[in-house]
């Protein structure tokens, strides 16, 4: 029996460490394959379905190596959960001396010297803001990791951290008085002298692009590189292997001017002066669009007459703005860095201007208060090959959902993971009793204007019917908001006592907090929560899905994908479109089965599941639940769990 069997064993370490551990033959044979990997320094790209236990497959032969490892997580979340508590049970388990680090993008650690700054400088969006401010600025005094996620007097999404954090741009480095105690450096150090290295895919490829002192620090010393939630890499490859410029980022060097200048330059009242005019630029350009929430190609934009003034404008405030941090620049470190700063986003902005590029698409994304411009490469393929050409070291890719059907092919392609091994484990968990499929008869077609009303319809019987929670996750932000009002108008009537959420109303993890503890509540939600939320027991039996989650053709950077494809003589539906939505699809009903307990019904509205040829590939995707079309039966199926 090899270490790796006998580690999985009933009678093993982790069945003797772990409460409630059995072994699992998919988990078993995913560590050996892993462990190979290591050894081979290969490239491996593993599917292993929900409840494998995908986690302790990767992690066990990766702390039996005594290799040093950098795991890399799509969600902040899941590095959390990784380092407090997955890497040292198994740790513990194993009994190996493995040292263990966390390492998370500059913004996630407070910066001494820019507290102090904002703290001199008392310009806050509002009370709430400054409130928060002071209570980073107790925390700062007693914490040992600076890592904001601790401070739990603040939220994350609190408006007072870009004032207590650093970014890549104004971070002063070595240059800083402040650079000691450092809370950046110290992570850092730390990542660099540990066995197995924590990390995110933002993160990952946001050193790797820009050599930052992390993550391009840590791969030459690594010998594996373990990727989970693996199936968002190749769209945040695209982000970091492309470029763009926000209105964010030139707000944000405003204010680090009037910062450097009350403290660098006080006797030189143009600086301010000329960081309030280019603020007031900045702003009107993205008064510019009355849209929220929305992508832009570049021919759109170039259709509003007033955008190139408002963008010239901008360029013309910051050039100003460029001049005048140039004459004072020796005055201070920070001075100086504004001054660069300037500079880059002059060139970057200039760059964007120029027309298109044949291997990129340029583009913007309109936010609520916010602008950027991006230019986004059509392909990552190639530069991502190229940068593990750069490091050989094993590559390992996992994830539940990565393969169509049992083809890698999409997947590989995106990547350019051309020679990869791959493998594909199934769920261990008995679908045909635990779960049933519904599609509804008599549905419309996705594109008629009541499909909204449609979706709310068929899926009250279930709600009603279903004494546990609900998902409702809808496509779109307008799906989202119509269905939620016609479902409340519905339990208004009916169960006006029963909780109904939407996604926006809080943060996401409060909003699982209140479902979770509520047990039968309803939760109307979009994108966010198709991916990375897990509610088990009967605070989830029911998903409705209202639409098969094909991206919106009109989608920028979609559209030029599929335009290039097509140049190219291929077929972007086959190849690109339809492997996303299977993806996208086995992702949100991952949502529904979570454990050996839970038992739940999936209900996909849209009729193109049955109708349409490329339905049929959806449907042979999802896990093997019982399948019907009858309301009756899914309505029986759900009463029978309140028994």
């Amino acid at each position: 029996m090899t270490d790796i069997e006998s580690t999985f064993a009933a009678d093993g370490p982790l069945a003797r460490a772990i409460d409630g551990f059995t072994p699992r033959v998919q988990q078993t044979d995913m560590a050996g394959r892993v462990a190979q990997a290591i050894e081979a320094r290969s490239v491996l790209v593993v599917e292993a379905g929900t409840g494998t236990g995908k986690t302790y497959a990767y992690l066990v032969p990766a702390l039996l190596s005594g290799a040093k490892i950098v795991i890399s997580t799509g969600t902040k979340t899941l590095q959390d959960q990784l380092f407090q508590r997955d890497l040292p049970t198994v740790r513990g388990a194993l009994g190996v001396p493995v040292s263990i680090a966390l390492l998370k993008g500059r913004g996630n650690y407070l910066c001494h010297y820019h507290l102090e700054r904002s703290l001199q400088d008392g310009r806050l969006g509002s009370r709430e803001e400054a409130g928060h401010l002071q209570a980073i600025a107790r925390w700062a005094k007693v914490t040992g990791t600076g890592d904001k996620a601790q401070c739990r007097e603040v939220p994350e999404e609190s408006g007072a951290w870009a004032s207590a954090t650093s970014t890549r741009d104004n971070c002063l480095g070595q240059d800083c008085p402040n650079a000691k105690e450092c809370f950046v450096t110290a992570a850092r150090r730390e990542a660099m002298e540990a066995d197995v290295v924590v990390v995110n895919h933002h993160l990952f490829f946001a050193d790797l692009m820009l050599r930052d002192e992390g993550v391009a620090e840590l791969l030459p010393a690594c010998n594996a590189v373990v990727f989970d939630e693996a199936h968002q890499l190749a769209e945040t490859a695209s982000l970091f292997f492309g470029e763009s410029v926000s209105t964010s980022q030139l707000l944000e060097l405003a204010r680090d001017t009037r910062a450097e200048a009350l403290t660098g330059a006080k006797d030189f009242r143009q600086l301010p002066e000329s960081a309030e005019r280019m603020t007031k630029t900045v702003r009107d350009l993205r008064l510019v669009f009355r849209e929220e929430n929305v992508r832009l190609s570049a021919t759109q934009i170039d259709e509003r007459p007033a955008f190139a003034p408002a963008l010239g404008g901008v360029l013309d405030a910051l050039r100003e703005l460029a001049g005048l941090l140039e004459t004072q620049a020796a005055r201070s470190e920070g001075l100086e860095k504004c001054w660069q700063r300037a500079l880059d986003l002059v060139a970057r902005i200039e760059r964007w201007q120029q027309q298109e590029q044949p291997d990129r698409v340029r583009w913007a994304e309109v936010y609520t208060q916010a602008l950027s411009l991006n230019a986004t490469p059509l392909s990552v393929a190639d530069i991502f090959r190229r940068q593990m050409e750069d490091n050989p070291r094993a590559w390992i890719f996992t994830s539940a959902t990565l393969a169509v059907g049992t083809d890698f092919g999409h997947y590989c392609g995106e990547l350019g993971l051309a020679d990869a091994d791959t493998a594909q484990w199934g769920s261990p968990f008995a679908y045909e009793e635990q779960a049933l499929l519904y599609a509804p008869e008599n549905m419309p077609e996705p594109s008629a204007p009541t499909y909204a009303e449609a979706v709310a319809r068929a899926a009250w019987p279930l709600i009603k019917a279903c004494r546990g929670g609900v998902f409702v996750l809808c496509t779109s932000l307008r799906a989202m908001k119509r269905i939620h009002e016609l479902i409340e108008d519905k339990l208004s009537a009916y169960a006006p006592e029963r909780p109904l959420l939407m996604q926006g109303q809080a943060t996401r993890s409060e909003l699982l907090e209140r479902h979770r503890a509520a047990g039968n509540a309803v939760l109307v939600a979009s994108q966010s929560f198709w991916e990375g939320v897990d509610v088990r027991g009967d605070a989830l039996q029911l998903v409705v899905i209202d639409k098969l989650p094909f991206a919106p053709p009109d989608d920028p950077v979609l559209s030029a994908r599929i335009e290039h494809m097509k140049r190219e003589g291929r077929n972007a539906f086959t190849d690109y479109q339809l492997p996303h939505a299977v993806i996208s699809m086995k992702q949100g009903a991952g949502r529904l089965i979570r454990d050996e307990r839970d038992h739940g019904v999936l209900m996909v509205c849209d009729p193109r599941l049955i109708s349409k040829h490329y339905g049929k590939v959806i449907w042979r995707s999802l896990p093997p639940m019982r399948r019907t079309r009858s309301e009756d039966s899914a309505v029986a199926f759900l009463e029978s769990l309140g028994d």
